[in-house]
């Protein structure tokens, strides 16, 4: 079918959003539209310019024979800043508050905008590795690594504390709560992640860090590699923290039941902007 130019860029356009992270061959669009691939070069030029100059992200064009053009999310510098602070006023407020000094986070978890965001940030941060995989423990850090794998176009994997029959043969480690202290299970089905993979390790909420770095030891019996460690809000009043390298969105800094409020800041995430 034959389109003109305009709409051949809305169409394009909304391909290559629907499909970020994906090498699409030059001949895929060409086929599409029957025009020559030096008219599909131009549009493409077209397209590159507006993400960058909207910050929407960029297209990388790779040479060759197996070469194409990639759509890489980004998320701007200011765009960024704006969100993170929007994060910390979310968590920050009192009602939030839990008997035993525990967040609700539930409700910023069920909001498709605010998760579309996050994962939005953290793929835009991980955007130059190689990932295979996107993994998380349930339950509420699913929504978070969905999100993440849809702008990296990846699948996700679910490491759960029980078994169950539809998940197959596992595979399950012991490891110690670093808060707690109390000796946990985890597990994940032999099917779900190829020996070798790159993981990308999305949680919620991290304290100590010890189920992050149960994670870590479970990707071991995978010979998988841990690509990068991206957490929604950390605890800063932990004295020794199980895990060194990761980005967080929000830091809590200090809760105060009595009075009802909650301190945080942003995390560390603008430090490598």
């Amino acid at each position: 079918m034959k389109f003109r130019r305009s709409g051949r860029l809305i169409d394009m356009t909304n391909y290559f959003i629907q499909n970020p992270q994906r090498l699409i061959p030059l001949t895929h669009f060409a086929d599409k539209y029957d025009s020559a691939k030096s008219s599909i070069s131009e549009d493409m030029a077209i397209i590159k310019q507006t993400f960058e100059q909207q910050g929407i992200g960029t297209l990388v064009t790779l040479p060759g024979a197996a070469g194409g053009v990639k759509f890489i999310p980004r998320v701007p510098t200011e765009e960024a800043k704006k969100f993170v602070a929007e994060l910390c006023e979310m968590v920050a407020k009192p009602e939030r508050l839990l008997p035993g000094g525990y967040l609700y986070l539930t409700d910023i978890l069920g909001n498709p905008r605010v998760v579309n965001k996050i994962g939005r940030l953290f793929a835009s941060f991980f955007a130059e590795r190689k990932i295979d995989v996107v993994m998380t423990v349930a339950t509420k850090g699913i929504p978070l690594a969905y999100a993440v794998a849809q702008f990296l176009n990846v699948p996700v994997v679910i490491v759960r504390r029980d078994s169950k029959v539809t998940e197959g043969s596992t595979v399950s480690i012991n490891y110690v709560s670093g808060s707690s202290k109390r000796i946990q299970t985890m597990l994940l089905a032999k099917r779900s992640l190829a020996v070798g993979s790159n993981v990308l390790i999305i949680d919620d909420f991290m304290k100590a860090g010890g189920t992050v770095n149960g994670m870590i030891s479970l990707l071991e019996e995978f010979e998988a590699h841990v690509a990068g460690i991206g957490v929604l809000v950390e605890s800063e009043d932990i004295e020794e923290r199980l895990v060194d390298e990761y980005i967080s969105l929000v830091q809590l800094k200090d809760v105060d039941v009595k009075e009802k409020q909650i301190r945080v800041q942003e995390g560390n995430y603008l430090n490598y902007l």
